[in-house]
């Protein structure tokens, strides 16, 4: 079965401004012949400072650039929603799909933990880029 359209992947945070912002970068990066990544948090806030440092330093990535903090309202109808982890009710997104990745926040941690983070944003990236390509989800999107 061949698909017409890639799949709209939405990362989800609260403030929008660390883990779903990085999550948005790395899969247009890594993974955006798979998928069309997004992000949005319930309340819109400034992108984290170390966020931006580490992402420039170690994708030469600026998220000042390419990316600013979004309310859910400002997503368009997606079919997979990513949540990050925030440990919080996160609101009803209409999606085909939803899965959370349980990352913690960095934010006010040292780099060793930012960088710890960035990783596991990485890999899981990768890794949903994989499955989407081996069928998955075709049941769902």
């Amino acid at each position: 079965m061949i698909k017409m359209t890639k799949p709209k992947v939405a990362f989800i945070c609260v403030h929008n401004s660390c883990r779903s912002q990085i999550a948005e970068a790395l899969g247009k990066l890594l993974a955006s012949e798979v998928f069309e990544s997004y992000s949005a948090g319930t309340v819109k806030t400034a992108l984290n400072p170390d966020a931006v440092r580490l992402m420039r330093a170690k994708y030469q990535l600026d998220l000042t650039q390419s990316q600013t903090s979004k309310t859910l309202a400002a997503l368009p109808a997606v079919d997979i929603v990513i949540t990050m982890g925030c440990n919080v009710s996160c609101p009803a997104l209409p999606c085909r799909y939803r899965e959370d990745w349980g990352i913690s926040d960095p934010t006010g941690k040292d780099n060793a933990t930012f960088e710890a983070v960035i990783a596991t944003i990485e890999a899981k990236v990768r890794q949903l880029a994989r499955r989407i390509t081996a069928g998955e989800f075709e049941n769902d999107v």
